[in-house]
């Protein structure tokens, strides 16, 4: 791909929502214009059809965020479905950058359904915590990304993921201990021009040298032979990435690198953004705690967090909500349950009940 059309996979269209790696920001109470986002970032919506291929192939009912358009884009999962249709090998690859020592509940969302991908496809999963980015992106010493990462460690292992499928691995320390994992590293380095990653995400001449070079730590997970300790050695093995859209950036370039340096291009699973407290305009964010549930929060906490932060659909007064009642397109705590109440009866009469008044 040259210079001109990496550029164009800008994440920013004038006038429209902010979205990059590390910042969301919509013009819209509502959130996020998703339609237009898969628009300009090239990707196919999760439709009726590949809902019910997923089925057919899985023998299962689509999990609820898929259901529900949590998880609403998508890239190449029909090569994914085609594997497993003619039985051949595929692991999932997600991530974490600890910013905080615990993780909040947006956090959860990827992991959850990851979870549940692995349950269904009983396959591989490796778990990149990518402190090293967090050292070069925030203000925080080496050694305390490195314990950051550690206590969010231990709130991913908590889920219940297969431990014997399961590869949880920090950038410091792994880096160091695998060659096969630097080498893709230089591989992906050489193939992307500094004009690219300024296009990509933004970087301007005042950018550290580590911030320009960490995407291709990010895409090299997507390759099977970075872990030969997994795969045997073996390159070929198709990847699934499930991560919210903010993360697409990276893997636009890894995928425009894979077929330069013969590997196959990872496919994503695209989900919305988790809303902040004080509404859909922007996502939960650890940096402001006053927006974010932590995993760590007494009953007590998450209480008052809601009463006081969380943004209502509801009317001013009693009367006015009896009489319009409740918006559930931007009533914050509707849409928390949209991702976490399985049960698709009780939330159509919880959005009912709310919505009469």
């Amino acid at each position: 791909m040259s210079n001109a059309t990496m550029e164009n996979l800008t994440i920013q269209d004038e006038g429209d929502d902010f979205v990059d790696p590390w910042n969301v920001k919509s013009t819209s109470d509502k959130g996020v214009d998703y339609e237009k986002l898969i628009e300009r970032f090239g990707s196919s919506r999760i439709d009726d059809e590949l809902l019910e291929r997923f089925e057919k192939v899985t023998g299962k009912a689509p999990h609820h965020l898929l259901r529900r358009g949590v998880f609403f884009s998508h890239r190449d999962m029909h090569v994914i479905l085609d594997a497993v249709e003619k039985e051949k090998p595929f692991y999932l690859y997600t991530g974490r950058g600890p910013s905080s020592g615990s993780m909040h509940l947006g956090h959860l969302i990827p992991f959850m359904f990851t979870k549940w991908l692995q349950e269904t496809f009983d396959v591989p999963l490796v778990i990149q915590l990518t402190d090293d980015e967090k050292f070069l992106w925030k203000d925080l010493k080496l050694e305390e990304t490195k314990k950051l990462a550690y206590e969010n460690a231990k709130d991913i292992i908590a889920l219940g993921f297969d431990p014997d499928k399961t590869f949880i691995f920090s950038d410091f320390e792994f880096l160091g201990q695998c060659p096969a994992f630097y080498q893709n590293i230089a591989r992906i380095q050489k193939c992307v021009t500094y004009n690219q990653v300024k296009g990509i995400f933004g970087f301007d001449d005042s950018t550290c040298i580590g911030k320009i070079s960490f995407p291709a730590i990010q895409a090299a997970p997507s390759f099977s032979g970075s872990f030969p300790f997994i795969f045997g050695g073996k390159t070929d093995v198709l990847c699934l990435i499930p991560c919210a859209i903010d993360q697409d950036p990276y893997f636009r370039m890894t995928r425009d690198v894979a077929p330069r340096i013969k590997f196959r291009k990872p496919a994503l699973l695209h989900s919305t953004f988790f809303p902040a407290l004080q509404g859909a305009q922007t996502k939960m964010s650890a940096s402001d705690p006053n927006s974010s549930i932590f995993l760590t929060d007494t009953p007590k906490q998450i209480k008052n967090k809601i009463n006081k932060y969380a943004f209502s659909g509801g009317g001013a007064t009693i009367e006015e909500h009896k009489e319009k009642g409740g918006n559930c397109d931007v009533d914050i705590c509707y849409q928390y349950l949209t991702f976490f109440l399985e049960d698709d009866d009780k939330l159509a009469q919880i959005k009912k009940d709310y919505t009469s008044g």
